[in-house]
């Protein structure tokens, strides 16, 4: 299908749906989707959570509609310049976008993004969320969160924490356990997370907000402590860890989590098909099982939970940046 055919059919598709409101006539225009091949946008590099997400489930999307399904890496300026490149595809369902937490986040951290988040893009679906894990080098002398929150009230400014950069989800998060425990601590960002974590390993930095799957190995072999979950519960892949919210601290949250988008003039029944064929792999016993042993949890939920997740999320960030004072060019 020629570019030109691919737009009457993306407006003769979006007239009906409007028309029939999600009725016979919106499903006839589904039935020839996908007409090409589809791209999966990662707006981060190989080997982070979008791309794996994406690498994931494009072997099973390609089975399923018989179709080509590539992952591409648009990466920069945290996740806007691949997130724009999709917000201003063509609204035919063949163009996908994979982002993190931080995509909530960007609308407050930039003032001027390329694209408007309600306008621009369409949501399909929540796909995974896992926790964090609250890390601290071993020479700080604090075993736990309670008694980490206590040193840093006798010691105010003078523990020091890092990030992969400003408006980052461990920046965020740190910043709203400071806010929630009443402790002020000194932000040290970087440019990405290899440096940083190289840094905490030689104690140059003291906490750290890190992955779950990366944390765990150097806790065990003693190179850090790990103190809590930033989920509201405790995680299975390590349920002696403690969330943070039983320190005291109950109301936080602040879970790593993915969702997938498109243009947001995408036809809503093809949405519809592309929801189900996800929830359908992300819902296969070898997927929930190799995302579990990732520390991630299948979500799978419809775009109108997508969308009010969202919501909820932009208000919560909004909040934490405004009130730090954060910007992205800190």
């Amino acid at each position: 299908m020629n570019e030109a055919t691919s737009w009457k059919k993306v407006i003769f598709c979006a007239a009906v749906g409007a028309a029939a409101a999600g009725g016979y006539g919106a499903s006839v225009c589904a039935q020839g989707y996908p007409s090409g091949p589809l791209r999966i946008i990662s707006p981060y590099p190989p080997g982070g959570g979008t791309d794996v997400l994406g690498r994931t489930m494009a072997p099973k999307l390609s089975e399923r509609f018989r179709q080509p399904v590539v992952v591409e890496n648009r990466v920069g300026a945290n996740g806007t310049i691949g997130t724009a490149f999709v917000a201003k595809a063509a609204p035919d369902g063949h163009t996908l976008l994979i982002v993190p937490a931080g995509y909530a986040a960007n609308p407050s951290l930039y003032k001027h993004l390329p694209y408007d988040q309600a306008r621009d893009l369409a949501p399909v679906s929540l796909l995974a969320s896992g926790p964090l894990v609250l890390v601290v080098h071993p020479s700080l002398p604090a075993k736990s969160v309670k008694a980490l929150v206590a040193l840093a009230k006798s010691r105010p400014g003078q523990i020091n924490f890092g990030s992969p950069g400003a408006g980052s989800l461990p920046h965020l998060s740190a910043e709203l356990f400071s806010a929630m425990s009443g402790v002020r601590m000194t932000h040290i960002p970087y440019k990405g997370p290899a440096i940083a974590i190289v840094d905490l390993l030689s104690g140059q930095i003291s906490a750290y907000f890190m992955n779950v799957l990366q944390s765990l190995p150097l806790a065990k072999a003693g190179k850090l402590r790990a103190l809590g979950v930033t989920s509201p519960q405790r995680s299975p892949i390590a349920p002696e860890l403690p969330a943070i919210s039983e320190a005291g601290l109950p109301e936080f949250d602040m879970t790593n989590w993915y969702g997938m988008l498109v243009p947001g003039a995408t036809p809503r029944a093809v949405i519809g098909t592309l929801q189900q064929e996800v929830a359908r792999i992300l819902n296969l016993p070898e997927i929930r099982e190799r995302f579990a042993a990732d520390g991630m949890t299948v979500i799978a939920g419809t775009p109108e939970h997508f969308a009010g997740f969202v919501n909820r999320e932009s208000a919560k960030f909004a909040r934490i940046i405004r009130s730090a004072g954060i910007t992205a060019t800190q």
